[in-house]
């Protein structure tokens, strides 16, 4: 009873429009109660799971995105980006998904990306005659390739659900190939959709020109590498990293490329603590969630459900993959990370399955329920800068989500592209 009273709580406050954390909190105090147990455990739990070190990393990364989205960095990013792809068919299209991956692994954050890029992006296209749904398609689905890429801060809030027993280094590195990957087959389904549409080819300017935005994006890019090169090495670790990236930001944003204002950077510090805030009390409640969940042996009665049904880890993954998207179309990341890694991690543990590849696989989950209504937040971003609604853009978006599907299969049947790079640096 104590089961049904938590998931239904949750369930029926998730439909009637609720916000996740509150929908958490409420369904966590209505079980305790329900069991007898002080509601302090809920509010404990909440500090507990947010009162961890490693979760420093979260509000500086978002910061220090926030400081190179208003410091210049996307403008120059896809400048240089344009120079090395804007020739070819939807050129823009190909544009937008370059950009993003090398934005992503400066802001870790794919509703940044998309609020960024698809800000600038979205309005050219238009102008440019390419379909308000094509750009928006093109926009939300290349924007979840941030999630891969380091400095993806759903790693870390995966490693420290996972008990801190997982390399954030690793994570970090796993993620490289599969983004890569995405990054490819959305390139390729926006040149596909392009041709079909007849938009137009750009052109090339020259190797001097790619040069001379190549300098200019540099300083951007180089955070890339310092982030990625310093936990790697393990210089230094990803809460410290986070804090190198904002320091870097602002030299980068004010001393180089000297965009940020003060205004920008009181903007960028209150979107922070707004964001940062949000996302806290999220994995607070999810952690409530979470432990109750753990102490009536949920993850243990859905291993052995699974094992029930059947022993074979390809069944398995599929039947995970499948729950997981189900999943992500009401639920937000940080919660479905939270709720689904105490019950599926013991399970694909049990069947030989690395944590760091199941790691990659939750994340890339979680990142194509981003983009699926009723609760997908960074399809609401892109239809909200494209002008368009999630109606028009779910008409057309099928062909990205099969490239995104297809990569999902890809590196959940093909660990080694997500155990390759991290065992090439051990």
């Amino acid at each position: 009873m104590a089961m049904a009273i938590l998931f239904g709580v949750f369930s029926f406050l998730l439909l009637i429009g609720t916000p996740v954390a509150f929908c958490l909190g409420i369904a966590s105090v209505a079980t305790v109660l329900y069991m007898g147990i002080p509601p302090v455990v809920v509010f404990q739990q909440l500090n507990s799971g947010i009162n961890v070190f490693a979760m420093m990393a979260i509000p500086f990364f978002i910061f220090a995105g926030d400081l190179m989205i208003r410091g210049g960095i996307a403008e120059r990013l896809i400048r240089f980006a344009a120079s090395l792809v804007g020739h070819l068919r939807g050129g823009l299209g190909q544009v937008n998904v370059l950009t993003s991956t090398m934005f992503g692994g400066i802001s870790g954050s794919a509703v940044a990306d998309a609020s960024a890029v698809g800000g600038i992006m979205i309005p050219q296209m238009a102008k440019r005659g390419y379909d308000r749904d094509y750009a928006v398609n093109v926009t939300v689905n290349a924007a979840i390739i941030a999630l891969l890429v380091p400095p993806s801060h759903n790693m870390i809030i995966y490693s420290v659900t996972a008990g801190g027993s997982i390399s954030i280094a690793d994570l970090f590195t796993a993620g490289i190939i599969p983004g890569l990957l995405l990054a490819l087959a959305l390139m390729i389904t926006a040149w596909i959709v392009a041709v079909r549409r007849g938009y137009p080819a750009g052109m090339f300017p020259g190797f001097v020109a790619i040069g001379r935005y190549l300098l200019a994006a540099l300083p951007g890019l180089l955070l890339i590498g310092i982030i990625f090169g310093g936990v790697r090495s393990g210089v230094f670790t990803a809460t410290e990293s986070s804090c190198i990236a904002v320091v870097y930001a602002l030299l980068v944003t004010v001393l180089v490329y000297r965009e940020l204002d003060w205004r920008g950077f009181c903007e960028a510090t209150l979107g922070s603590v707004r964001t940062t805030a949000m996302v806290l009390l999220v994995i607070g409640t999810a952690a409530s969630f979470g432990w109750l969940m753990a102490f009536m042996q949920v993850p243990a009665a859905t291993i052995a459900l699974m094992q029930a049904i059947s022993s074979d880890p390809i069944v398995i993954l599929l039947l995970i993959n499948l729950a997981l998207l189900f999943l992500g179309t009401f639920m937000d990341m940080a919660p479905l990370i939270i709720i689904t890694t105490p019950i599926f991690l013991p399970l694909v543990k049990s069947f030989g399955i690395d944590p760091v590849h199941f790691g990659v696989i939750l994340i890339l989950n979680a990142g194509i329920g981003l983009n699926t209504p009723p609760v997908g937040s960074v399809l609401f971003v892109g239809c909200a800068v494209g002008g368009i609604t999630i109606g028009q853009a779910m008409k057309t978006i099928w062909p990205f989500f099969g490239a995104s599907i297809a990569v999902l299969l890809l590196v959940t049947y093909v660990p080694a592209l997500s155990l390759w790079l991290p065992a090439l640096f051990r």
